[in-house]
């Protein structure tokens, strides 16, 4: 018999941290394997965060004109934060992915936190931007793949 708690909070998963760099003849990033013992992170989707920050704003709706068939159409759009807010609720919401890290360190013997200063601190590096961007890049394809896959049986 499998039990599920349905009640339990998805924390993420963990994600071995792989270095990368940015190729200056073609511009795009190249991704190296994760080495041998390497910091590990616990990473959750930010959907679930958004969507219900988005609830919680009120949606405008304007009509305008659309210039392919010429007629007016109804558009809903979230009105634009406040700078400060804007940039808290982006703060929060590498807040709420970062569910975890282990074995990293910001100097020998020195183990990394895991709290809401070092992870915002952890933003402030471009390699690790550009680990937790591929994280949530194969998170958005392991999901695509998922649903077709169900689609399909």
């Amino acid at each position: 018999m499998t039990l599920f708690d349905l009640e339990k909070e998805d924390m993420g998963d963990w994600y071995t941290f792989f270095s990368s760099k940015v190729d200056q003849a073609s511009g795009e990033v190249v991704y190296d394997e994760p080495e041998e013992g390497a910091a590990e992170f616990r990473i959750r989707s930010v959907a679930k965060f958004w969507e219900e920050r988005r609830a919680k704003r009120k949606k405008e709706y304007k009509m305008v004109l659309n210039p392919s068939t010429r007629q007016m159409e109804r558009v809903g759009y979230y009105e634009d934060l406040p700078p400060a807010q804007e940039k808290k609720e982006n703060e929060d919401s590498w807040d709420y992915a970062i569910t975890g890290i282990r074995n990293a360190f910001s100097a020998p013997d020195v183990p990394i936190e895991c709290n809401r200063e070092n992870k915002l601190k952890l933003l402030e590096i471009p390699v690790f931007i550009r680990f937790a961007g591929r994280v949530f890049q194969m998170m958005a394809e392991t999901g695509i793949t998922e649903k077709e896959t169900s689609e399909k049986n």
